[in-house]
């Protein structure tokens, strides 16, 4: 028993002390985890999560490409005509935009491009941008468990395929995208009056009797003068018929090969198509190999990846290594109340701030207690928390494009504009995704 607690110290130290330094750092103190457990207290080391890793590589690849391309100007651009053409639904139209942007892309990062979009309609329009500038920051990571080529789904459908009770990627996606656009669209409509209009915003008032600030606001913030070329919605193009792919074998896994009386696992079959796609795009619209090496979206992706790599190995090997133990003290309290773990896997993303990271660590835990798969399936929304420090890139950038300040980090750090959103959107889709799951499986 005493050896258990000095190894979940060791491995809670460790992704406390990875979080602190950020990037890169969380994969390697993960690594160095590893060493300690293995070397210093004599356990097996699991198998690292390769064909998530895999997955990310490929995605994030095929992604970069279609920025490098101009295809993800081209989608901001056509999420900026609608916001613009109904403006007064802003709080309602960006974070759905930027949910199924995440969806389309696989990726949050994304985003960044609309959100100074969404300050400027709101601004123009007289709404008070911290209304839909929250909730879309917000709704642009909870799109990840409904994408087809997120890290964190076809983590769950390796994890299940691994466990021996797999579920399809349409199973999976049956219950993550309408919950999640349920809980994008309970967090919207608390959003709609939040907070004072900003002519009754005494603090607002007051920034605006500076001449300089009063000028910014002026500022009009738009994409539409941005030249798309025809390279650039062909890679869109592109990029879309690659993930219909992947659906479209999901649904009907009798087209692909078999192998040893199975069809190829899902799992491969993403990171196939997304590299092929990847490579068409490449080839199409004339991309340099080295632009989308250095591009926003493969320079965060690979930071993904080496901390998925260290963090989850380490994890993993511990729950392993301390299965037994598990099972009897902690598996009798999961059992009376299998919600608790959904609450364990939303403390665990609050800090390590990556949802395929968060299931990795928690799906193998979960297993070792002996909950079933549409379980744990109907949690996945709960893998979904780091709103909660509002330090995420998401929404930092939330608050520096929203140029009234209206959106905003508190005094009491805690008490931001992300809070509430973030508990709403992710408590009710999780409610939904508990109650289909239970449905349909």
């Amino acid at each position: 028993m005493l050896t258990f607690w000095i190894q979940f110290v060791l491995v809670l130290g460790a992704i406390l002390l990875g979080v602190r330094k950020g990037g890169v750092a969380l994969g390697l103190i993960g690594g160095l985890g590893v060493s300690v457990l293995v070397l210093l207290f004599r356990v097996q080391p699991s198998e690292p999560p390769i064909a998530v890793m895999l997955i990310i590589l490929a995605v994030v690849t095929a992604s970069a490409t279609l920025q490098v391309a101009g295809g993800l100007d081209y989608l901001v651009q056509l999420t900026e005509r609608m916001l613009r053409a109904h403006p007064k639904y802003v709080t309602i139209l960006a974070p759905l935009s930027t949910f199924f942007l995440t969806v389309c892309v696989g990726t949050g990062h994304a985003v960044y491009a609309l959100l100074p979009v969404i300050a400027d309609v709101a601004l123009k329009t007289k709404i008070r941008p911290e209304r839909p500038m929250a909730i879309s920051s917000v709704a642009s990571q909870m799109g990840i468990t409904a994408s087809p080529v997120a890290a964190a789904v076809t983590t769950f459908l390796a994890f299940s395929l691994k466990s021996g009770h797999p579920v399809s990627l349409f199973d999976i996606l049956m219950v993550t995208m309408p919950a999640g656009v349920v809980g994008v669209l309970a967090a919207a409509a608390w959003s709609f009056n939040r907070g004072k209009d900003l002519d009754q915003d005494p603090e607002f008032q007051e920034r605006l009797k500076d001449a300089e600030f009063a000028r910014s606001l002026e500022t009009s913030v738009t994409t539409l003068d941005k030249q798309i070329t025809g390279k650039a919605k062909l890679s869109v193009f592109l990029f879309f018929a690659g993930v219909l792919t992947i659906v479209a074998m999901a649904v009907w896994p009798q087209i692909l090969p078999v192998a040893g009386g199975k069809p190829i696992p899902m799992t491969t079959v993403v990171q196939f198509i997304m590299l092929g796609y990847g490579a068409f795009i490449m080839f199409a619209t004339g991309v340099k190999a080295k632009d989308i090496a250095h591009s926003s979206v493969f320079i965060a992706g690979m930071i993904a990846v080496v901390s998925i790599f260290g963090i989850a190995w380490m994890s993993d090997t511990f729950v392993t290594a301390n299965k037994s133990f598990l099972i009897d003290k902690i598996g009798l309290m999961v059992k009376m109340a299998p919600w608790t773990f959904g609450i364990a896997m939303f403390c665990v993303s609050a800090f390590v701030k990556s949802q395929a990271a968060t299931l990795i660590i928690m799906l193998p835990f979960g297993a070792a207690l002996g909950l079933p798969i549409p379980l744990l399936l109907g949690l996945v929304p709960t893998s979904y928390a780091y709103f909660f420090f509002a330090f995420y890139p998401s929404d930092l950038a939330a608050i520096n494009m929203d140029r009234s300040g209206t959106t905003r980090i508190g005094k009491y750090l805690l008490n931001h504009s992300f809070m509430i959103p973030g508990f709403i959107g992710v408590g009710v889709s999780t409610l939904v995704a508990y109650t289909i799951a239970k449905i349909l499986f």
